[in-house]
């Protein structure tokens, strides 16, 4: 949202009427797109590197 406002100066709604798919468009239009989505062995390791529980080292 910092870069739709900021940025961009959308209205907020411009912003929220936006599709993902058009904001992904504009971002990329701008040199601005974060690259692609992570594969699965991709999503997997950062599964494993941030899991969303931490088990204790004593087993409980």
């Amino acid at each position: 949202m910092g870069v739709a406002f900021g940025l961009l100066r959308l209205s907020p709604g411009a912003f929220w009427a936006m599709t993902p798919r058009e904001f992904n468009a504009t971002l990329e239009a701008l040199g601005l797109s974060g690259g692609s989505s992570p594969g699965r062995d991709g999503l997997a390791r950062m599964m494993r590197m941030f899991p969303d529980k931490v088990e204790k080292a004593n087993g409980g």
